[in-house]
């Protein structure tokens, strides 16, 4: 790590990371879950009844982060999960009603939060964040 951490990309972006989920939580909370599900609901927005390793395929988290992460959600009304029809071993996850109401307005809070990071920014200097953003992760992923 660099001297200062100013200087640290590593750092920043840990910062900036925390910083963000900081502020998508705030909004979550008021909504009635937390930053951490919103890949899971996005997912399953998407395409609902997945099993929880289809999931994985679509969520970069690992599994033990997924179990809790559906057993929270379970728990707190977001999910339900069914047997799977042709494996005993497996669920399929679906979204509650509770959970398909908020779509919208956990997308709009998930962008507010989007936003707010680039307050100021104007949109080449957004682009060009995004990118070098994108570039550093292709890049983290090599080591």
């Amino acid at each position: 790590m660099a001297q200062n951490r100013s200087d640290s990309a590593t750092y920043l972006a840990g910062q900036l990371a925390k910083e963000f989920a900081r502020a998508l939580q705030v909004r979550a909370a008021k909504l009635g879950f937390s930053a951490g599900q919103l890949p899971v609901l996005i997912a399953l927005w998407d395409e609902e009844g997945l099993t929880q390793k289809q999931l994985l395929d679509r969520v970069d988290i690992e599994q033990a982060t997924m179990a809790n992460t559906l057993s929270r959600m379970e728990r707190d009304g977001l999910i339900e999960r069914r047997a799977h029809p042709t494996d005993r071993r497996a669920q399929l996850v679906f979204l509650t009603g509770k959970a398909r109401d908020m779509k919208d307005e956990a997308l709009a809070a998930a962008d507010e939060a989007d936003q707010a990071l680039f307050s100021g920014f104007r949109r080449f200097e957004k682009e060009l964040m995004l990118e070098y953003i994108r570039w550093a992760i292709d890049n983290a992923r090599k080591l």
